[in-house]
């Protein structure tokens, strides 16, 4: 029999639904899309699970004006209800009470969001690809609330349908069955007949084109986009076929991945059966398509079993990383796969290092209650989640723990998972079949404690130490011009660890010798870009002033905006140079990203 979780789960910290007696269950939204108010004015019905101790609905909301509620009746009638707003939080906005009666089937609020929303992003055309404006929504962690009144829990699921109104030269999406042609209304309708939590509600609107990649799969981007993604993302039926082999069918009927503009501040976001992605993984070789792969995973690990709070974390993004891993090295072979290894170590104890070796921050398991859940989004849940797998895989071998794995998803299909209840299913269905299995793994220390255990197996790529042979040259007077042979059809992955490998004090005409030879400066990936631009700041290599200030100015993802800043703020007169930048930059970013920003270089807008 399967566990039974509904009456174990913790109460999410971070949202007010939480001291709800209704819980939401279908939800039928009404929008229409201003780009000149940069506002969606419209209505949300939410269909209610309630029994009749139900007697007031709370929903989240931010910055959402409240237009009117109304109840109504299994008949669909409705009648104006009270309602009250509760204090403001800056982060957790406030509470929409409803008193309900008690043939209330329904409960519709009809609202406006405001102009600076936060999770949405509305561009100019000279920020996108094309010339038309574009709209896009990003609600993790707990921004569904600033342009939706909802549950706003990853404990809460409902189904949805949608009608959305645009300019009518513009195609609107969402996560859910998606339109491949222009509607000549601007009206398009959307289902998602798969219940999701508020934070996977995603909305995109611009001048987007599609191509289809297989039956299931295919490619949303602006036109000048879409030929490049095309290309770049052509192993993607590849991807979902090897996801299934490995841990059963894909759930969601299509996956379609968004190409958005530049400035969307993650590298992707995933949104069911529409991934959106950052343009900045065009590489042109597929050589950062492991970023997708990551995405198509979390269509098992966090949209089909959810972290039921932001505390727990770890349970969305360290499956996640393991499963990102497993798909890569099913393409393409485990030397591939053992880069991404050793790089994601190598964040995580960097990670560490910068939040503090005995800092609670590095448990897996994490107390947020009171903070901003944005804190707890850091290499610990992905790196170290994935850490603790591999330590499994080592201790029980692939085959067993692919079985709990593929078994975990079956069993916990469209529910919430928290820390405490994984752990029980962990021991109940591996860890207490082996004596001393446990005690070898040292569970609490990973999930309780600090820092990396001692019991995580050491990860190893013969590809890097090729690279770091390439180093050992380099620091023995090899010009880099002579590394040239041994460096042809190197990965990005390969580029970042040599980079990441040069010595800290280098000068600036060793900086301009690489340059010479590797042409850093001018290379068009952004992951090669971001581990070169610290190491010229650093030599003070002038002639790549102009391409960091571009990047910084142009691209929005906040993976690279934060070391670069930080990288800037190094240098002599840094404080000055980096708010100029910033000033410049920062009408293109995200507010993810701008509170993020905000913070470092202490703006106060």
């Amino acid at each position: 029999m399967p566990l039974s979780i509904s009456q174990t789960l913790p109460a999410d910290p971070h949202s007010h639904a939480g001291d709800s007696p209704a819980r939401v269950r279908h939800l039928d939204l009404d929008l229409t899309v201003d780009f000149g108010a940069r506002t969606l004015t419209g209505r949300a019905t939410w269909s209610l699970q309630a029994g009749p101790a139900a007697t007031e609905l709370v929903l989240d909301t931010r910055d959402l004006t409240i237009e009117q509620v109304e109840l109504l009746n299994s008949a669909g009638n409705s009648t104006p209800a009270d309602f009250t707003l509760g204090k403001a939080d800056a982060v957790l906005g406030q509470a929409l009470k409803v008193p309900l009666a008690p043939e209330t089937a329904a409960v519709r609020v009809s609202y406006r969001t405001s102009p600076a929303a936060a999770a949405l992003q509305w561009l100019e055309p000279a920020q996108t690809a094309g010339t038309e404006p574009f709209l896009f929504t990003q609600s993790q962690a707990i921004l569904a609330r600033t342009w939706l009144p909802c549950q706003d829990s990853p404990g809460i699921r409902f189904t949805y349908e949608a009608t959305v109104r645009v300019p009518a030269h513009l195609l609107a999406l969402m996560s859910a069955e998606n339109p491949q042609q222009l509607d000549a209304r601007g009206e398009y309708r959307f289902r998602m007949a798969q219940p999701i939590p508020a934070y996977l509600m995603a909305l995109a609107v611009g001048d987007l084109r599609f191509a289809p990649l297989s039956g299931r799969t295919g490619i949303y981007a602006e036109p000048a986009t879409l030929p490049v993604a095309t290309n770049e993302f052509d192993d993607l039926e590849k991807m979902v076929a090897a996801a299934e082999e490995l841990y059963g069918p894909y759930r969601w009927e299509r996956y379609d991945l968004l190409v958005l503009p530049p400035s969307f501040p993650f590298g992707g976001m995933e949104n069911p059966r529409l991934t959106f992605v950052t343009p900045t993984i065009l590489a042109g070789d597929r050589s950062l398509t492991s970023l997708v792969a990551h995405e198509l995973a979390h269509s098992w690990s966090g949209n089909l079993v959810t972290n039921a709070t932001w505390n727990d974390f770890w349970l969305n993004e360290g499956f996640t990383v393991y499963f990102e891993r497993r798909i890569m090295e099913h393409l393409y072979g485990a030397e591939y796969a053992d880069m991404l290894q050793v790089l994601g170590r190598a964040a995580l104890l960097e990670t560490i290092t910068e939040i503090g070796l005995a800092s609670p921050d590095t448990h897996l398991h994490l107390a947020l209650a009171g903070r901003d859940p944005d804190e707890g989004l850091t290499e610990i849940a992905y790196e170290k989640g994935c850490a603790l797998l591999l330590t499994l895989e080592h201790l029980v071998g692939r085959p067993r723990l692919d079985d709990f794995i593929k078994e975990y998803f079956a069993r916990f299909s469209f529910q919430a998972m928290d820390t405490a209840t994984f752990l029980h299913y962990l021991r109940a269905e591996l860890l207490d079949q082996e004596p001393d299995l446990e005690a070898r793994l040292n569970l609490a220390a990973w999930v309780e404690g600090p820092g990396l255990p001692p019991s995580a197996p050491p990860v190893a790529s013969r590809r890097f130490e090729a690279v770091d042979q390439e180093l050992a040259r380099l620091e023995t007077g090899t010009t880099p011009a002579s590394l040239l042979p041994a460096t042809a059809g190197w990965s990005s992955h390969e580029w970042v660890h040599f980079l990441h490998g040069l010595p800290a004090s280098l000068s600036v005409d060793q900086v301009a010798g690489l340059d010479a030879a590797f042409h850093f400066t001018t290379s068009g990936n952004a992951e090669i870009l971001a581990a070169w631009f610290p190491r010229a700041l650093r030599a003070g290599y002038a002639p790549a002033d102009a391409a960091l200030e571009k990047f910084l100015r142009h691209v929005g993802r906040r993976k690279f905006l934060v070391p670069l800043y930080r990288a800037v703020l190094a240098t002599p007169d840094g404080l000055v140079r980096a708010r100029d930048v910033y000033a410049q930059a920062r009408p293109n970013y995200h507010s993810v990203a701008t509170g993020t920003l905000d913070a470092l270089l202490d703006v106060r807008t």
